[in-house]
């Protein structure tokens, strides 16, 4: 790592330090949370309200795409931010990401059709991808990754917060002041994240010596939006082995091959190789894809089964996610103290993966007469093991590179994690729907005159239907939901088996004392807080 900069001179000749005081810290850390709340809120806040938005709009049978265009944008972005903010510098990438998704915003509040509706939510992503890498990236070129730990604490649990808030806020504003708020939400908290950034996120801008990679831009671009399309559409919109499907497997495959080749040879590569010769990179990148995988695929279709099993709503099934967020909250918090404290790291991620395969051995137990509070316990456990792994393992990589590759390890690990997330999604979907499929059609042929009388089709119950049908029927569509959810979860242990062996060859690389900026000699920290020398990154084993 480079040397700390002297006062009054920077790494390119051209300009002084900026001096990092704790007030400048925390303002800035103002205005990441702030817009990471935003980004991450946006995920979650219009799927209790989608009904309502489509309804108006006229876009029923098109639904899917409001949630697929925001998820492919997102996640085409990240890595585009990461490495484009090494590059050039992360001030007006990141005001260009808040204003885009204000912007955006306020077009889908005052959208009149679907598609214009459609390409808005695309632009959020734009800006919201943006808004995700960027806090994580910035955090760690003001704050040494030795006390990261208690910024990057609230920073997860932004996530945790906004799986709870965003179901209801949807919910809320879809029946009252009206779902267009889900929207003009955005707008004074955006221009607030952008008025602080912009006075206080004093972070130099680059001027790379070599041509940014573009073609690999288009590549990575390309093969994660067949991917995620293909997640999306495949046993859904198009059977697996459809022309459609198959042509678009291949055009993934040759797309990776081409990147490859292409990074292979680019003087600045988007996704440097030499990256996969760092164990940790590696390995952490291979925890997330996996971790992402069983979460999404695990948590993606519980809340189905909550709203069939206690007829709650949408927007109150949320609730039902809560003990999740405080198991997920507690560990987080209590193992970045630790973190910061100790400066030791290496054993929570392992033990993080043991508790969820705990909590999916558990869940292995499900039945329509579990309690809310066993369910609870469940979702509590599954809370407390992500919260040993998701936002530790983006501190470490962050630690395992050079300051000048933060941005690239930090959006890749996120990348790999949201495309974990889409294929593990996709393959338990389609366990799910086909095992539900063959539920309800016995349910429904053993109570065929109670389900006749009350007009029921399997392909559109509703939780408000099913709690006031008969208790035989009524017990045998909860069944037909356990029965396809509960083996699924045996599909995922094996996952998190692999996740804990891998996470035990992580090393323990000392934490570094220098924050990114004060290492590349652009800032040096306040006369009041010093900073002490830095650690070399030596292994110990």
């Amino acid at each position: 790592m480079t040397a700390t900069a002297e006062p009054g001179t920077a790494a390119t000749g051209s300009a002084p330090p900026i001096v990092l005081t704790q007030k400048r810290i925390w303002l800035i850390f103002s205005a990441l949370i702030a817009g990471m709340f935003l980004a991450s809120l946006d995920q979650t806040i219009v799927g209790t309200a989608m009904p309502t938005i489509v309804g108006d709009l006229g876009g029923v049978s098109q639904m899917a795409w409001t949630a697929t265009s925001y998820l492919l944008a997102t996640t085409i972005v990240m890595p585009i931010y990461g490495k484009f903010g090494d590059l050039f510098g992360r001030r007006w990438l990141f005001l260009f990401a808040i204003t885009v998704f204000t912007v955006a915003s306020v077009g889908a509040a005052s959208s009149t059709g679907f598609w214009e509706f459609v390409t808005f939510r695309g632009l959020q992503g734009v800006g919201g991808g943006g808004l995700m890498i960027l806090a994580q990236a910035i955090i760690a070129d003001v704050v040494p990754a030795k006390d990261r730990g208690k910024y990057m604490a609230p920073m997860g649990a932004i996530f945790g917060i906004t799986s709870v808030a965003g179901p209801l806020l949807g919910g809320f504003f879809a029946d009252g002041p009206g779902w267009r708020w889900c929207f003009w939400l955005n707008v004074p908290i955006g221009i607030a994240a952008l008025v602080i950034a912009s006075r206080y996120l004093s972070i130099p801008s680059h001027r790379p010596k070599t041509k940014p990679d573009y073609l690999g831009v288009v590549l990575m671009s390309s093969a994660t939006a067949l991917l995620i399309l293909i997640t999306d559409w495949g046993g859904k919109q198009y059977a697996w082995g459809s022309t459609v499907i198959v042509a678009m497997i291949a055009a993934l495959v040759l797309a990776v091959a081409a990147f490859i080749v292409v990074e292979s040879r680019a003087q600045e590569p988007m996704l440097p190789l030499w990256l996969f010769r760092n164990r940790t990179f590696v390995l952490t990148s291979a925890i997330g894809l996996i971790v992402g995988l069983v979460m999404f695929a695990a948590l993606g279709f519980l809340p189905t089964y909550l709203q069939m099993a206690t007829g709650a709503s949408a927007a109150v099934s949320g609730l039902l996610l809560i003990p999740m967020m405080v198991g997920m909250m507690a560990t987080l918090i209590t193992s970045m103290a630790a973190i910061t404290k100790t400066g030791r790291y290496r054993v929570y991620p392992p033990l993080g993966a043991l508790v969820i395969v705990g909590a999916m051995l558990w869940l292995t137990t499900l039945n329509a007469g579990t309690s809310m509070w066993i369910i609870g316990g469940m979702l509590f456990a599954m809370g407390a093991g992500l919260g040993l792994i998701m936002q530790i393992i983006v501190l470490v990589v962050q630690n395992a590179v050079t300051p000048d590759q933060i941005g690239t390890a930090t959006s890749a690990n996120n990348y790999f994690r949201e495309m974990g997330g889409a294929i593990g999604v996709a393959v338990f979907g389609s366990i799910f729907t086909h095992r539900l499929t063959e539920g309800l059609t016995d349910a429904f042929r053993a109570h065929g005159a109670d389900a006749v009388g009350a007009g029921l089709d399997p392909s559109n119950l509703v939780p408000s239907v099913v709690k006031h049908l008969p208790a035989g029927l009524h017990d045998a569509i909860v069944d037909a939901y356990v029965n396809a959810l509960v083996p699924g979860f045996w599909y995922l242990i094996p996952g998190a088996v692999l996740a804990f062996v891998l996470a035990l060859f992580i090393p323990q690389v000392t934490l570094s004392d220098q924050a990114g900026m004060v290492a590349r000699g652009e800032a040096v920290m306040a006369p009041e807080d010093p900073p002490r020398a830095d650690s070399e990154l030596t292994e110990k084993r």
